[in-house]
């Protein structure tokens, strides 16, 4: 399986790819797309977009990881990051990507034992559990890397579930 995870970002958004089965799973690709706030908001989603089409024309993942609406202080970044979203599970249907949703407590706490870790932490964690020799930057990059991680950790419990059930 190939999950795409998206840590959403009206200025940058940031993507990685992820290999495996299960708990098993490496590192393919990782980045960012920029956005210049100085353009409209609907320049930047078409920007976005454009960018994040060009990684799964690439890439081909079989699921879109993204994190899942959280609460911001300021509501306006928050209805831009869900205009983001929205955004990214749009270009999802589009391909035909599965799309499985993450809060990020569940993300943070799946991936580096703690809900409420930090950046640096979350960082550190993607480096040791794909085994590479310096932490993924920028953080939004090791986010959605972390993302696609998560989704791996809890798509395996469910299709075991699944199975268990079917039994």
């Amino acid at each position: 399986m190939r999950v795409l995870g998206i840590d959403p970002g009206s200025e940058t958004l940031g993507w990685g790819v992820v290999d495996g089965v299960g708990s098993k799973y490496e590192l393919v690709d990782f980045g960012t797309v920029r956005s210049n706030t100085k353009h409209a908001f609907s320049k930047r989603l078409l920007n976005i977009y454009n960018g994040i089409a060009d990684v799964v024309a690439k890439h081909s993942p079989d699921v879109l990881s993204v994190e899942d609406t959280f609460y911001a202080v300021n509501v306006g970044v928050a209805l831009k990051l869900g205009q983001v979203r929205g955004t990214m599970l749009l270009l999802a249907e589009q391909y035909g990507i599965e799309i499985a949703e993450y809060a990020p407590r569940l993300v943070k706490q799946t991936v580096v034992g703690y809900g409420n870790a930090e950046k640096h932490q979350v960082q550190e964690m993607v480096r040791l559990l794909l085994r590479l020799k310096t932490a993924p930057t920028p953080h939004d990059a090791a986010d959605a890397l972390a993302i696609a991680i998560c989704h791996f950790h809890h798509a395996g419990l469910s299709d075991r579930l699944k199975k268990a059930g079917a039994r």
